[in-house]
């Protein structure tokens, strides 16, 4: 019986089980870092002393600054893990990389704005990168129709991993002394921390049951590995051209993720800014998590009936909607409705779009690929947080940043109109076939 479900919602063997734990892992910085706590305390205690849109401009800068350095590395490391079989490996050194500085935030007191933003820096881009040799393995473990069930269970997976954290932290701060800490204040350095400790405890199964897949040599790769990765994201980049369906879903995803990362990243720093109850929006983005498991589920099933695009279009649809009631959102409890509707479209709208890149694109070069995939993926709004600082600095106030937010997620959905999704899957279907010997 068990079996049967775990089958069905796409865990039915070990590897995959496995693979998805990672989502579980470094969802805890999503969570905790990214969207709840760390945003609040670097306004409330390390950026205190600095006015409040000052505070506001500067962590959207540093958001972008880390991103434009994956930005710059990933495609290159991405040609490397392809070049030679260390996907693994990657990831286990990011993952090392991003924890350390994680582990680090327990320090950072009042005043230490410039620490707190390195430290989150740092952080980024050791889970980013890391998430970019994740995601690369997923098309070596499914075939093809087996690619957005598994892709969104990763999603749900992650929103189980990075609530229940979530959860825990909001425990440990409410009643300190039941963890042995001092204060609040010192339960909310420890939340932080705690996120380090997650992450590499819940990776473990990726390294033990996840087989590392073949690296994929060809005869121009001889030399120094630097200038063999520098020829392979070259030709990988003109190689799209190839694949212009997958090419122009990655554009489209480009800009709608944007959107997706700024509303992600700037919310609750946007909430503080205007006043709204901090413990409020922390629990508001801890039911965000836990609705976001069925939805997560859901849209994987929905991609079956009326397709992977369908989906995603639907949940563009109410981000937009998300994005215009935000700028109205004047009290805590408009902030929870808003949490639940990221909730709803948050998980399903990027795993979807994971698979669908995922069909498009050759096997055997899935590293360079989701390298240039993962840029974008949910780290990858370097536009977003930079017109969100942009807009800010100039007028004083988030309000009216938000909507430019609105922009990402029309262009991104009318580019998105234009991929031909059978038309991508049939070009990776052909290249195969002409592969294959025949026996």
């Amino acid at each position: 019986m068990l079996q049967r479900l775990l089958t069905r919602i796409g865990l039915g063997r070990t590897d995959l089980r496995a693979w998805a734990m990672y989502d579980w892992a470094n969802s805890a910085f999503q969570t905790t870092v990214i969207a709840a706590i760390f945003p609040i305390y670097y306004a409330k205690v390390a950026a205190a002393d600095l006015p409040g849109p000052v505070a506001t401009s500067r962590f959207a800068w540093a958001t972008t600054w880390s991103i434009l350095i994956v930005a710059i590395i990933a495609p290159l490391l991405g040609a490397i893990a392809d070049y030679r079989p260390v996907k693994k490996r990657m990831i286990a050194i990011f993952l090392t990389i991003g924890a350390s500085a994680t582990g680090a935030m327990f320090f950072i007191g009042r005043g230490d704005w410039i620490l707190a933003l390195v430290l989150f820096v740092v952080g980024n881009v050791g889970v980013a990168a890391s998430i970019v040799f994740y995601e690369s393995l997923l098309p070596h473990l499914v075939t093809e129709s087996e690619l957005d069930i598994v892709s969104s269970a990763g999603y749900a997976i992650g929103y189980v991993g990075g609530g229940l954290l979530l959860a825990i932290n909001i425990l440990m701060m409410s009643k300190p002394g039941w963890f042995l800490l001092a204060d609040r204040g010192v339960a909310v350095r420890a939340s932080l921390a705690s996120v380090a400790v997650w992450w590499v405890v819940f990776s473990i199964p990726l390294f033990r049951s996840v087989p590392e897949p073949p690296a994929s040599r060809t005869a121009s790769d001889s030399g120094n590995v630097a200038a063999i990765a520098v020829r392979r994201v070259v030709k990988t980049f003109a190689e799209l051209r190839r694949y212009r369906q997958a090419f122009l879903l990655l554009l489209a995803f480009l800009i709608y993720n944007d959107g997706i990362q700024t509303i992600i990243r700037m919310a609750t720093t946007y909430g503080a800014e205007i006043g709204l109850d901090e413990n409020a929006m922390i629990v508001a983005l801890l039911v965000t998590q836990f609705i976001g498991i069925p939805f997560a589920f859901l849209f994987g099933l929905m991609a079956d009936r009326i397709g992977a695009k369908r989906a995603v279009f639907a949940g563009l649809s109410v981000y937009a909607v998300i994005t215009v009631l935000g700028y109205f959102m004047r009290s805590s409890w408009e902030f929870f409705a808003l949490a639940v509707l990221v909730g709803m479209v948050q998980g399903g709208t990027q795993a979807l779009s994971r698979s669908l890149f995922a069909s498009m694109i050759p096997r055997q070069k899935s590293s360079e690929f989701f390298a240039f995939f993962g840029v974008f993926e949910r780290y990858a709004g370097i536009l977003g947080p930079a017109i969100f600082a942009w807009v800010v600095e100039r007028s004083g106030t988030s309000r009216n940043a938000i909507l430019s937010v609105l922009a990402f997620f029309i262009v991104g959905a009318l580019l998105l109109a234009f991929v031909d999704v059978e038309e991508g899957r049939g070009v990776v279907r052909r290249e195969r076939a002409a592969a294959t010997p025949e026996v």
